[in-house]
C-alpha cells in the first residue's frame, strides 16, 4: 500500500547533509512517561509489553508527542530488548523496575544455542511500523531503531541493567571467542530486524549503542564499533517508496572515538551531552561540497527540569556551539539535527518540552537569516 508523500522532510534533508530552513529536532524517548496521555495508554494496556506488542497502542503512543509538539520526526515506540526476547530469552518489565531477561547467555552452551531468530516473531513490530507510517499520513518521517550488537549483548549476559558491567566485561576479557560469537549473531539479527522495519515503511533507522561508552579504548573498536559496522554493511539502502533510508549511529559516551566512527557507513552520528558540537563538526562534519557526517544531539536532558527561560538559553548555547548552519541548497555540507544527549527524563514537564521545541525552531531560523 503506497504511503502519503512527506509534508515535512527537514529531518531527512538534514540526515543527508542538505540545507534546511531551520534545525530539525526530535527527542529520544519522546513517546514516554513524561506525557500524561502515555501514562493513560499504558494503564489501559496493562503493562509496558502490552503497549509495545499491540499495533494499535504502539501507533497511539508514537503519535502522542506529535499531537502536542511540532517535532520533525516520529520514532517507532518499541524497546531494544524485543530482539533478545525473539531469541527466546524471555523479556519482562516489572512495575518500577527496569527490564529483565528470564534466560542469560554466560557460558558455552548458552552461546552455542544462540541463533538469528525468525523475524516472524517480531511481526508485531513491523505491523506497528506500517500502521504508524499510515497514521502519520506524511506529516513527518518515521524512524525505526534497534539496540547495537554490543548493547544487546550487555543485557543478554547481565540479564538486566547494570552499574558495573562486571559479568559482560568479565566474559569479554576471559572468553573473547564467546563474546565475538554473541556479537556476530546479534549483528546479523539487528541487520535483518532493521531491514524488516525498512520494508514495513521506516524512513530512517537508528542504532542505539547505549552502553558502548563503558568500554575501554581498543575494546570499543573490537567489540562495539566492528559489529555496528557489520550491521550497517547489511542494511538496505532504499525504502518502500524508493527513497534512500538514512542510517544513524548513537554511542552514549562515544565522544572519544568520533574519529574512529567517521569510517562507519552511516550518514548521521549522534552525540551525548559530554561532546562538544563545534569540535565534533570540525572533526567529522566535513566541508560544504565535501563528504562528512551530519550530527545529532546533544543537550543534557536534565536541562528540561529548569525553568523555560533557562531552557531557551541552553538551546541557544547548543545551536551556537554547532555554529552557522550550511545554507547552500545546491550542494551538501555540515548539518545538525537537534536532540537530547540521551532519553528524556520521566519527570520532565511537557510545557518545558514545548519551550525547547519553540526555541530550537525560532533561534535556528534566525541563525540562517543573520
Amino acid at each position: 500500500m503506497p504511503f502519503a508523500p512527506l509534508a515535512n522532510d527537514s529531518f531527512l534533508r538534514a540526515c543527508r547533509r542538505q540545507a534546511t530552513d531551520y534545525t530539525p529536532l526530535w527527542l529520544m524517548r519522546q513517546a514516554g512517561r513524561y506525557l500524561p496521555e502515555y501514562q493513560a495508554s499504558r494503564a489501559r494496556a496493562g503493562s509496558f509489553m502490552g503497549l509495545a506488542t499491540s499495533v494499535d497502542y504502539a501507533t497511539e503512543v508514537t503519535l502522542q508527542p506529535l499531537e502536542r509538539f511540532p517535532l520533525d520526526a516520529a520514532i517507532l515506540f518499541s524497546d531494544i530488548l524485543t530482539v533478545p526476547d525473539a531469541m527466546g530469552l524471555g523479556l519482562s518489565f516489572a512495575e518500577g523496575e527496569g527490564p529483565r531477561l528470564a534466560k542469560v547467555v554466560r557460558d558455552e552452551a548458552a552461546v552455542a544455542a544462540l541463533a538469528v531468530p525468525d523475524m516472524a516473531r517480531l511481526r508485531y513490530v513491523f505491523d506497528a511500523v506500517a500502521s504508524i507510517r499510515r497514521a502519520l499520513n506524511g506529516r513527518v518521517p518515521l524512524i525505526g531503531f534497534s539496540g547495537s550488537p554490543w548493547t544487546l549483548a550487555c543485557y543478554m549476559v547481565e540479564g538486566q541493567g547494570s552499574d558495573d558491567y562486571r559479568l559482560v566485561k568479565g566474559l569479554m576479557y576471559s572468553r573473547p571467542d564467546l563474546m565475538h560469537r554473541i556479537l556476530a549473531i546479534n549483528a546479523d539479527t539487528v541487520a535483518a530486524y532493521l531491514n524488516a522495519q525498512i520494508d514495513a515503511g521506516a524512513q530512517a533507522v537508528m542504532v542505539f549503542d547505549s552502553w558502548g561508552g563503558v568500554l575501554a579504548d581498543g575494546a570499543f573498536q573490537a567489540f562495539s564499533l566492528a559489529y555496528t559496522a557489520r550491521v550497517l554493511a547489511q542494511l538496505q539502502r532504499t525504502g518502500v517508496d524508493g527513497s534512500d533510508v538514512p542510517r544513524i549511529v548513537f554511542t552514549k559516551g562515544g565522544a572519544p572515538w568520533l574519529q574512529d566512527m567517521q569510517s562507519l557507513d552511516c550518514q548521521v552520528l549522534g552525540l551525548d551531552w559530554t561532546a562538544n558540537l563545534a569540535s565534533a563538526r570540525a572533526l567529522v562534519g566535513g566541508a560544504v561540497g565535501g563528504p562528512g557526517k551530519a550530527l545529532q544531539g546533544n543537550i543534557d536532558p536534565h536541562v528540561l527540569l529548569a525553568p523555560p527561560a533557562r531552557i531557551v538559553q541552553q538551546v541557544q548555547q547548543v545551536l551556537d556551539s554547532f555554529g552557522p548552519p550550511h545554507t547552500d541548497r545546491s550542494t551538501t555540507g555540515p548539518t545538525h539535527i537537534f536532540n537530547l544527549g540521551h532519553g528524556i527524563s520521566q519527570f520532565t514537564p511537557p510545557a518545558h518540552v514545548a519551550a525547547l521545541v519553540e526555541a530550537v525552531h525560532s533561534y535556528s531560523r534566525a541563525q540562517r537569516q543573520g
